[in-house]
């Protein structure tokens, strides 16, 4: 399976949004990666579900959403219902895990897991049965631009492993400084699909952008 590519909104031109999507589709992007921040899980607010439901209308990508929220399973429903392709929340948020990510399935969307770069993997396993998609943040959820932290590439390698032997159709994500040089050590670790936002969304050519980040 080629390694997929989601760039991040995070990083485009919100005046422009409805366009930069376009753009990133011709550009040959797999995913629209799509941040919700709600100002209490990570200090920063961004875009909620009038946007996701715009987004919907005129992407002709799937679109990757990030919930970095404290509570997901008040919203799961909604964001399923918007046009959310996959849901992705953290295991730290005030809400029960199982029963949120029953409830982004039973709202149609594919459900995703992940958590922030302090927590240890091992959190994730007993869920993984039960998930489409696990992210591993390689940065601190809730602000752009950041380096990559190389040391949570064994959290990526621990989970390929699981992967490789219970779950071969199940996505690894991996959000946070992907760049040319960090993109290759992600996808040796075991990375399915790449979340890249200045490193696309900061270059001129988009496409060109997009290719370099693919082995």
């Amino acid at each position: 399976m080629k390694v997929m590519i989601a760039p991040s909104l995070l990083s485009c031109d919100f005046a422009h949004l409805g366009r930069e999507v376009e753009a990133i589709a011709k550009a040959g992007a797999d995913l629209v990666h799509v941040d919700v921040m709600d100002g209490h899980f990570v200090p920063n607010i961004t875009i909620g579900l009038p946007v996701v439901r715009s987004l919907k209308k005129i992407s002709p990508l799937p679109l990757d959403v990030h919930l970095m929220i404290s509570h997901p399973l008040k919203y799961a429903a909604e964001f399923a219902k918007a046009g959310s392709d996959y849901i992705t929340f953290h295991i730290e948020s005030e809400d029960d895990t199982a029963a949120t990510l029953a409830a982004i399935r039973d709202g149609g969307a594919k459900a995703g897991l992940t958590l922030r770069p302090g927590t240890p993997v091992e959190r994730l396993l007993p869920y993984l049965p039960e998930v489409d998609m696990v992210l591993i943040m390689t940065v601190e959820p809730g602000f752009g631009g950041q380096s990559f932290m190389a040391d949570m590439l064994p959290k990526i390698e621990v989970v390929r492993r699981w992967k490789d032997e219970h779950k071969p159709h199940m996505l690894i994500e991996v959000d946070g400084g992907i760049n040319k040089d960090t993109a290759p050590l992600a996808i040796a670790a075991g990375a399915d699909v790449l979340v890249a936002g200045s490193a696309v969304f900061g270059r001129s050519d988009y496409a060109a952008a997009i290719a370099q980040l693919r082995p």
